[in-house]
């Protein structure tokens, strides 16, 4: 069995690293570079950059940004945000990231994911899935797929589109439980068990992680991977630390 990763998050606007609550009221965190440097040498396995405005603005994540980050630190990238085509996802890919992550576009375009897949590989194809509770009349597993940042609910059940994206291609699935995005109240581990039986690619748990205890619950609930903001860009955990903690907690965890 693979040992779980811990990724801080940085969800960038205007080249910024940016947190707010369930994606809203958005405050200003620092420079993602210094931060994603500072979350390798604390032990990091990876570092998630998602430009939180870019489909919004119509336009593909910061190219700068993603080059800036990529020249400080030496672990996995993924970077999401704007992501429409493959073309989109190369130019990602030649700037530095590791994989691309696909939301909005995934959703719409039902050929985006298994086109990156087919070109990239697998392992280059991450789907960031969005999800909000709602009623099981609306969507058997209770939870519906959110995209365009937080601002649309579809309508269709998650656990429908993870299976669709994991046939198409999909490499990993990036779950963020929109009802807890912010609110330091832990992970949605109902969310994370249903997805979790659905597919069997790797999830990384997002959305309301504040402490060591809510991590290795939502690896005992299936995920790969914990990702967290918050906790580390206030300074409450290192992420070496963190992962001390998880190893106390009977997490299995890497180095």
């Amino acid at each position: 069995m693979l040992r779980a990763r811990v990724v801080p998050c940085l969800d960038v606007r205007d080249g910024r690293v940016v947190k707010g609550v369930r994606f809203r009221d958005l405050q200003d965190r620092g420079d993602p570079a210094e931060l994603a440097a500072a979350y390798e040498a604390q032990g990091a396995d990876e570092i998630v950059v998602l430009d939180v405005s870019a489909t919004g603005e119509e336009r593909l994540a910061g190219l700068e940004t993603v080059r800036a980050v990529r020249a400080r630190i030496g672990i996995p990238l993924t970077v999401g945000g704007g992501v429409r085509s493959f073309e989109d996802a190369r130019r990602l890919l030649e700037s530095g990231a590791d994989r691309v992550a696909a939301n909005t576009a995934a959703f719409g375009n039902a050929g985006l994911i298994a086109d990156i897949a087919a070109k990239l590989g697998a392992q280059c194809a991450v789907l960031a899935l969005d999800a909000a509770e709602t009623e099981e009349s609306a969507c058997p597993s209770g939870y519906e797929v959110v995209t365009g940042s937080g601002t649309r609910r579809t309508g269709v059940d998650t656990v429908a589109w993870a299976r669709e994206a994991e046939a198409r291609g999909a490499g990993e699935i990036l779950l963020t439980s929109l009802d807890r995005d912010g609110t330091r109240d832990g992970y949605d581990l109902r969310l994370l068990a249903v997805v979790r039986e659905a597919v069997r690619v790797p999830i990384v748990a997002s959305g309301g992680a504040s402490t060591p205890e809510h991590m290795a619950d939502a690896l005992a609930a299936g995920a790969d991977a914990v990702l967290a903001a918050s906790v580390f860009h206030e300074g409450e955990w290192t992420v070496g630390a963190l992962k001390t903690r998880l190893a106390d907690l009977g997490a299995r965890v890497r180095p």
